[in-house]
């Protein structure tokens, strides 16, 4: 019975609810973590992995993890950087990926940092836009609003905005171009600094879990026929995680190669592979890559 009450468990907080929360539950089931929460359940506990999970506004996320009511969270690198808490960016989690830009009307030119001296800029994340401002030497004036700041420059409450970014269509309903990026932003496991070694351990299991399916997302396996006379060539231009795999094929002067392709060089190299007389070229996900 005091084993069971001594089994150390890891305290997960991620967003209750909006464009992080889907993203966060699919990446602990690609871990193998079975979470089932039900309709508005704020903790929820995994039946295979010594893990409770905690369902809050992200805007609290980094607060709870400092304070140690969560051990860990995942949480937007933009919600990390403006409340500013300590906290350790243990991981990136490649996904949720946006980014904070300055943003002024369609017909302005936008000249450089300098642009915005003297202006009303705004935004909801005054910290973040402050340390920007700092760093160029701009004096300029932040209001700090909730929501809906696109609206701001037509509405005159200022002359530029700060925001989030993705496809830059509600700029431009509004009015507004991006004029400059000024933090690129994704998903991130945060942590709190004052872990156990117990709790140290289990963030690295989990850590081992989220890069495996990380690497995975990023490669391809891929299968092809090669004629003998071009193995050298074509096993040449395939790196893969050490050597590719080579089994003769039952038609003589041919063999199979099996290796692993990343996703950023993937086109090129298959059509290099294709130059060099490959056939049959099968390319099939990775659910998981241990290394």
């Amino acid at each position: 019975m005091s084993n069971t009450m001594n089994i150390v468990k890891l305290k997960l907080a991620i967003q209750k609810s909006g464009r992080l929360h889907d993203d966060s539950i699919r990446l602990l089931k690609e871990c193998g973590i079975d979470i089932s929460n039900g309709v508005n359940k704020l903790k929820a506990e995994a039946s295979n992995f010594p893990i409770e999970v905690y369902f809050l506004r992200d805007d609290d996320i980094p607060q709870y993890v400092e304070d140690g009511v969560a051990d860990i969270g995942f949480v937007g690198e933009n919600v990390v950087y403006e409340k500013k808490k300590k906290v350790t960016v243990a991981e990136k989690l490649g996904f949720g990926k946006c980014r904070l830009s300055v943003a002024v009307r369609k017909s302005e030119a936008f000249t450089g940092p300098s642009f915005l001296e003297g202006k009303k800029i705004a935004t909801s994340y005054p910290v973040i836009l402050g340390d920007y401002l700092k760093a160029n030497n701009v004096n300029a004036e932040i209001h700090e609003i909730s929501g809906s700041v696109e609206i701001a420059p037509g509405i005159g409450l200022a002359d530029a905005i700060c925001d989030l970014v993705s496809s830059g269509s509600t700029l431009f309903m509004n009015g507004l171009k991006e004029a400059e990026t000024i933090l690129q932003s994704q998903a991130a496991l945060i942590k709190n600094q004052g872990l156990s070694a117990e709790q140290e351990q289990l963030i690295a299991r989990l850590l081992f879990r989220i890069q495996s399916v990380k690497k995975a997302k990023n490669n391809k396996y891929i299968l092809l026929n090669a004629p003998n006379e071009k193995l050298k060539e074509i096993i040449s231009l395939l790196p893969g995680m050490k050597s590719p795999t080579v089994l003769p094929l039952a038609e003589e002067g041919w063999s199979s190669v099996h290796s692993v392709l990343n996703e950023n060089e993937f086109w090129d190299i298959i059509e290099q592979l294709k130059a060099a007389g490959a056939q049959g070229i099968l390319v099939v996900p990775i659910e998981k890559m241990v290394v």
